[in-house]
């Protein structure tokens, strides 16, 4: 043997026995490897890295399996967890609409899917208390019962472990924690984004994710958040479509579902409720047939929007030329066949989301900004009439960009030119691919003579005092 090497089975330093000696228990006693020491030397040259490193001997790797997972176990609390099954999951939601209720079955299924074959990486997005933590859980579970250990941990909960293990008090040192951690055959992380965004919490969950990254390492993660929120290092990673499916649940918090008035104080279109298709003038006796034209091919454009499941429609025109009215169409429309929609106009909407910064709201800014930006059908009446404040036009852009980038219909109207609005929001609308932009060129109704020298039927007011 030469000098530069040292035989597994002959541990020879007065350290190593005494360390060997320590987990002489932990061996088999009639091991022909470690003789009931439990723990060898690797035959390596004496500059390899592993040399006079003592290695749990293989007689202990049952016994070593079934200490990880109870500490897996013990991590994950999943035994407090055990309600949380696809079993006791409602995939249906409560009170959904249609739309919504095949986007939660579609995440059901995928997540499903992933329990029964645990590869690559699945991120859940939704709301609060939209269902993704459940989800979650419901594979951990599923996953225990077919015997594959999983860490289940909140991403607050994962950095106060790594910190504890700084303690002189602790029981496991940083390392093996670490090491625990990131090596856990599937990884559950839950609430990513909610961590208080220290360098040291970045650093770790950024070394955390690029080990199970480069290693390919199954991995679920829940986040409120979309990933251009999250630090730039973290998103790279999840941005991998190679490895990553992402499955956005679109429902809202079950707490507040099935009440038959999401967004109830969000949402203005009762006050629009007489602007439907039936009570919209052509104004055929008053415009000129070009402009009459113009309005009948807005009105079959509107109809064909009701039941989009994806792209923009924008309407343009001078104000008092229809293009609310028609907009609310769509969205009573879409109402009576049971689908949801958000109608607002874009001032509210920004007072709305400036009020919950106060100390008195009830509802937190983020939760109030997911109402919606994750709305599945939302109206946005008189864009351009906001006061452009930096702040304005950073949360217009923010919500434009979720909605063009997630592909959520949107119906848009503003009496501004397109080339007038701000640059970064004309360019999510000029987009072809996902943006129909029409312009109205009827003059605004006033009730004047009709072209037949009869008056025209005077403008009818909403609850509101908007004409139609």
């Amino acid at each position: 043997m030469g000098a530069g090497t040292s035989k597994a089975n002959l541990p020879t330093s007065s350290s190593t026995e005494t360390t060997a000696d320590a987990a002489s228990q932990l061996g088999a006693p009639d091991c022909p490897i470690c003789g009931g020491l439990g723990y060898v030397r690797r035959d390596v040259p004496l500059d390899h890295p592993d040399f006079g490193r003592l290695f749990p001997c293989g007689c202990q790797a049952e016994a070593l399996r079934a200490r990880r997972l109870q500490a897996l176990r013990t991590l994950s609390n999943l035994d407090y967890l055990e309600r949380f099954t696809f079993a006791t999951f409602r995939p249906e939601g409560q009170g959904l609409p249609p739309d919504r209720q095949a986007n939660l079955r579609r995440v059901f299924e995928r997540t499903q899917d992933f329990a029964q074959h645990p590869e690559g990486w699945l991120v859940l997005r939704g709301g609060y208390g939209c269902g993704k933590t459940h989800l979650a859980i419901a594979i951990a579970n599923a996953c225990v019962e077919q015997g594959l250990p999983v860490l289940f941990i909140t991403v607050p909960d994962l950095l106060d472990h790594l910190r504890a293990t700084f303690s002189p008090a602790a029981s496991q040192s940083y390392d093996e924690r670490f090491d625990e951690i990131r090596n856990a055959p599937l990884l559950i992380l839950d609430d990513l984004g909610t961590e208080q965004g220290t360098p040291w919490a970045l650093e770790k969950l950024f070394q955390l994710l690029n080990f199970r990254y480069m290693s390919r390492l199954p991995t679920v993660i829940t986040t409120n958040h979309e990933l251009e929120e999250l630090e730039p290092r973290l998103r790279s990673r999840l941005a991998d479509i190679a490895l990553v499916q992402i499955a956005t649940i679109l429902a809202p918090d079950y707490r507040q579902a099935g009440t038959g008035q999401a967004h109830s104080d969000l949402n203005t279109l009762v006050l629009y409720a007489d602007m439907t298709f039936d009570s919209f003038d052509l104004r055929q006796t008053e415009l000129e047939r070009e402009h009459s034209e113009n309005l009948r091919r807005a009105l079959e454009l509107a109809h064909g929007f009701v039941t989009a499941s994806s792209g923009w429609l924008t309407l343009t025109g001078p104000y008092g030329c229809g293009k609310t009215h028609l907009a609310a169409a769509i969205a009573n429309e879409r109402a009576r066949l049971g689908y949801t929609a958000l109608f607002i106009v874009v001032p509210d909407l920004l007072d709305h989301l400036r009020a919950a910064f106060s100390p008195q709201s009830t509802i937190p800014y983020d939760k109030r900004f997911d109402e919606v930006r994750r709305a599945p059908f939302l109206v946005l009446d008189d864009l351009g009439t906001e006061s452009a404040t930096p702040w304005a036009q950073e949360k217009m852009y923010q919500l434009f960009n979720y909605r063009y980038v997630s592909r959520l219909p949107t119906v848009i109207t503003t009496a501004k030119p397109i080339e007038a609005l701000d640059a970064k929001l004309r360019t999510r609308m000029l987009d072809i691919t996902r943006s129909t932009i029409f312009g109205i060129t009827a003059p605004s109704y006033l009730g004047g003579v009709a072209k037949t020298g009869s008056k025209t039927s005077r403008p009818r007011r909403t609850s509101s005092g908007r004409k139609s």
